[in-house]
């Protein structure tokens, strides 16, 4: 029992310490009936007297345990188990985190009924609140209710990143993988909500129209809209990398030099990328400390690097501009996906769809074949992303399953290098603590620490990206190709 069960058994009371020495948890019939999705037997026991928020042994209820059966209040069974104990509390009766459960069940009038009685809008368990278990369920219109009469934005977003990180170590497994991007979508959607917030304590019925409503859910749905701003890494991650220094000796790229960097990390209806906006922006400033001119850089991020836009810059811009003695550096940090009908890997666009990715995606075949064409002295390309679909920096189509694949499966040209960061159908994982993509972080530490060249930085960063994935309870080992024999001596990114 993983992932969303974990979250499930923290809200719902069920006592793991009782589980474990008890053998099995005792429940009332009538929890007994809503759990295994009984409507007539829980109409039955309702008739005779029982009530939905009759506590168990260990202080579950009802509709606690229907909620666990995976019904909301469009389910017949956990309408009626929330009308009666609106009906109980309403008559005195204690019902143990009601608000939470009508708001995680979408039961958008009895959120208000309690809401406008009183209740505290933030209710709360544990670390999350009763907006936090609204917004990881995905249930928005309620998420406004409970903002408008003034629950704390912050605490709600505090607990959903509680959450992911919790999960973070475990993204191996597809539920607590699901349970992360729930909880990142839920605190993007709420970071969103911030500037639209409505004054609170208002009127609920008089605050919200349907033209407010549909932005909301639009804006949840699509992801950041253009004016969205980034959230900047928190002052308190400072690494040894953040300030690239290198001196006029040490620099190796000159002007007719180019340079395609790309970071998406918050996608138009994907999860996030964690740190890829930050982790190309920094890249940015360290090909700057190595001699790449201004003019000759092209960063593109997030809303920015849409598919037409990444095409354009890599079809058109670089070959327009690239010269016979151009040397090119081409970084991308972001989601990668594989087509599971063919096995071509494919870098995700902002506006990107893992389920159309012939017209979505961007292959990295044809990356490879574009910048093989270009009439360069050499193109260096670095990825930290990954295309199995089994997590970290990639997506899969719905219902399909993750692949074993080989991000460089393709024949590289004599004048390319790659360096990726993961191999076969491991994820590229990004650490907290750093506030970087794992692979990216040694990549840049690898140049400040003096290595010069691909062959030497691959061999640097290998065994410490394993050690930090480990960790993290990740499997990662970066690849590179062709293999480090044939690349000793070239593709130098420093003196």
């Amino acid at each position: 029992m993983k992932g969303n069960l974990i979250f499930l058994i923290s809200i719902i009371f069920l006592l793991l310490v009782g589980i474990v020495m008890a053998g099995c948890v005792s429940m009332t019939p009538l929890s007994t009936a809503a759990k295994s999705g009984d409507t007539n037997a829980v109409k039955d026991f309702m008739a005779k007297g029982s009530n939905a928020c009759e506590k168990g042994e260990y202080g579950d209820t009802p509709y606690m345990w229907a909620f666990e059966g995976g019904y909301t209040c469009r389910s017949e069974i956990y309408r009626i188990l929330i009308d009666n104990a609106y009906e109980t509390f309403n008559k005195g009766g204690q019902c143990p985190l009601l608000l939470s459960y009508a708001a995680m069940g979408g039961c958008n009038d009895i959120t208000k009924k309690l809401l406008e009685k009183g209740y505290d809008p933030n209710e709360r368990y544990g670390k999350f609140t009763a907006l936090g278990y609204a917004v990881f369920q995905g249930q928005l219109e309620t998420a406004k209710l409970l903002i408008n009469k003034g629950a704390d934005l912050d605490l709600a977003i505090y607990g959903l990143k509680e959450h992911a990180s919790g999960n973070l170590p475990y993204l191996s497994t597809p539920a607590n993988r699901e349970a992360y991007n729930k909880a990142n979508l839920g605190v993007e959607t709420l970071n969103r909500l911030k500037p639209k917030q409505v004054e609170p304590k208002t009127n609920v019925a008089a605050g919200l129209t349907k033209e407010d409503l549909t932005t909301i859910v639009q804006a949840a749905v699509e992801g950041a809209t253009k004016s969205q701003k980034k959230e900047a890494k928190p002052e308190s991650i400072k690494t040894d990398i953040d300030k690239p220094s290198f001196a006029i000796a040490e620099r190796i790229f000159g002007d007719n030099d180019l340079a395609v960097i790309i970071g998406i990390e918050g996608y138009q209806s994907l999860p996030k990328s964690d740190y890829s906006y930050d982790d190309a922006k920094l890249v940015k400033e360290y090909i700057k400390a190595l001699g790449f001119k201004e003019r000759n850089i092209e960063l593109i991020t997030d809303e920015k690097a849409t598919l037409s836009s990444i095409t354009k810059t890599l079809e058109a811009w670089l070959k327009n501009k690239a010269k016979a003695d151009s040397k090119v550096f081409v970084y991308y940090s972001g989601h990668g996906a594989p087509d599971p009908s063919t096995g071509e890997a494919y870098l995700v666009p902002y506006d990107g769809d893992p389920n159309y990715l012939s017209v979505t995606g961007y292959p990295l075949k044809r990356l490879y074949d574009n910048l093989g064409k270009l009439q360069v002295a050499e193109v260096v390309v670095v990825l930290d992303s990954c295309f199995s679909g089994a997590g970290g920096r990639s997506v899969l189509a719905q219902g399909a399953r993750p692949l074993v694949m080989m991000t460089t499966n393709t024949v590289i040209p004599q004048n390319m290098a790659v360096l990726s960061a993961t191999q076969g159908s491991q994820i590229s994982t990004s650490s907290p603590e750093k506030g970087h993509g794992v692979f990216t972080y040694y990549f840049l530490k690898a140049l400040k620490d003096g290595k010069k060249d691909i062959a030497e930085i691959y061999s640097y960063i290998k065994p410490l990206v394993e050690d930090d994935a480990k960790q993290l309870n990740v499997q990662q080992s970066p690849s590179v190709s062709p293999d480090v024999e044939k690349l000793k001596g070239r593709f130098g990114l420093r003196k």
